[in-house]
């Protein structure tokens, strides 16, 4: 008899070897992605103790954001900066348009609760569908070009969009009005409960809050808050999952150089395609998310502006990032409903101290930065971190948390050469 090898035991180590590989993994995902992860669902969950750090009582008071507006106003745009960051991130697509994907999930929605019922669970899924099927449509033909012509065209389309919201498609949009859940509206699943205008989770409200009072802190646990951070911790994992599937590393082939990706045989349309039609859902997510909290829509979502917006949150949080863009939604929303607050009222009681003309001279050089100009501050600090930060604000913590690493090993070396140095022997 002839002896018979086999190759099970090589096969057998090859599993044990991935089983091993993959058995570090949570959800799918390495080590460093689920602390990514974990710190985006603790930022989220805790925000009402988070963004309230100082008492009622004083006047740090108006630095607070824990009110339910606001922090969903945080959450929504982290979700809408997410999904753009899947396409220019990526891929490197610069995309001026994606308002018109916002400005169509929310009709989609408005709609769907107006007809059919009142439960944000399908209307989300329909702002998510059609804003997906409407970025397919705009996708295909803008991805005949790139650089600045792609970004002019996706620029046209949404400008486009928001002139038939605005004038043309009145019946359907409201026109410049918008439209809103009414209790004249009549949705058909709902039966006895129509007539409500308030958007419900299974008849759970989306207004409905509970206030924790802890001495002077208040704080405030909104139903529909927490329904956007959940939405939120999803949509980040899935984009995780996006970066660091195959998929992923398409995409990034495509931002690297197409040329060459074009000569192994690969054609990177479809995958553009792909990207910029997730990113449209994820648009479409938003979009869905901010009619469920507050059930009204107009065209000036749509508006090249709020394009923009989003263009800026990506770039200051980071771009290409994971976690940049929840960052950089969440400042520039921080700073455009609190540093607008601030008037000269309350910069006179801030320098009240000072003498009558040394207050009165800070008053006025304060008061270029914050209230109504808020933006001028906002565009001092987007300046300094694209010269300085190029990679944004996660470039930045980057940075610190390196001088902190170098600190602590510095501190480590002197204390081992200290430790090995031999005593000194008395002659």
């Amino acid at each position: 008899m002839t002896d018979q090898t086999t190759d099970t035991p090589p096969l057998a180590g090859g599993a044990k070897g991935r089983r091993a590989g993959t058995s570090g993994r949570t959800l799918g995902l390495g080590r460093k992605d689920f602390g990514l992860l974990t710190i985006v669902a603790i930022l989220a969950l805790l925000a009402p103790f988070l963004l309230n750090p100082f008492p009622e009582s004083t006047a740090l008071a108006q630095f607070n954001a824990g009110y339910p507006d606001l922090m969903q106003r945080f959450v929504i745009f982290g979700i809408f900066a997410i999904g753009f960051n899947i396409l220019f991130g990526l891929t490197g697509y610069l995309s001026f348009g994606h308002a018109a994907f916002l400005g169509v999930g929310s009709y989609a929605a408005i709609w769907m609760m107006k007809l059919v019922t009142t439960n944000v669970i399908p209307a989300i899924i329909m702002g998510i569908l059609l804003a997906g099927v409407f970025a397919l449509v705009v996708g295909f033909v803008s991805l005949r070009r790139s650089g600045i012509y792609f970004s002019i065209l996706t620029l046209a389309f949404a400008q486009m969009s928001y002139a038939l919201a605005y004038s043309v498609l009145t019946p359907i949009t409201g026109g410049e009005t918008g439209l809103q859940l009414k209790v004249t509206d009549n949705p058909i699943l709902d039966g006895d409960t129509a007539g409500i205008g308030r958007a419900n989770l299974f008849g759970l409200d989306m207004k409905s809050s509970y206030i924790l009072e802890f001495g002077d802190w208040q704080f405030t646990f909104n139903t529909g808050y927490y329904i956007c951070a959940v939405v939120l911790i999803l949509a980040f994992y899935l984009s995780i999952r996006i970066f660091r599937s195959p998929f992923g590393m398409m995409l990034r082939a495509v931002k690297s150089n197409q040329n060459r990706m074009n000569y192994t045989g690969l054609s990177p349309k479809p995958y553009t395609l792909a990207a910029f039609v997730i990113s449209g859902m994820y648009a479409g997510l938003a979009g869905g998310l901010m009619v469920a909290m507050d059930t009204q829509v107009g065209p000036e979502r749509m508006f090249w502006t709020a394009s923009g917006e989003v263009v800026l949150m990506t770039i200051l949080g980071g771009a290409g990032s994971l976690i940049g863009p929840v960052l950089g939604a969440g400042f520039i929303k921080y700073m455009e409903n609190i540093l607008s607050k601030i008037n000269k009222g309350i910069l006179e009681q801030w320098y009240s101290f000072m003498p009558d003309g040394m207050s009165d001279m800070f008053v006025v050089v304060t008061d270029l930065f914050v209230g109504k100009q808020w933006h001028l501050t906002l565009g001092i600090l987007f300046m300094l971190v694209v010269i300085f930060l190029p990679g944004g604000l996660v470039q930045g913590g980057q940075k610190i948390a390196t001088v902190f690493r170098r600190g602590r090993k510095a501190g480590s070396v002197e204390k081992d050469a200290a430790e090995q140095q031999p005593p000194h022997s008395a002659e």
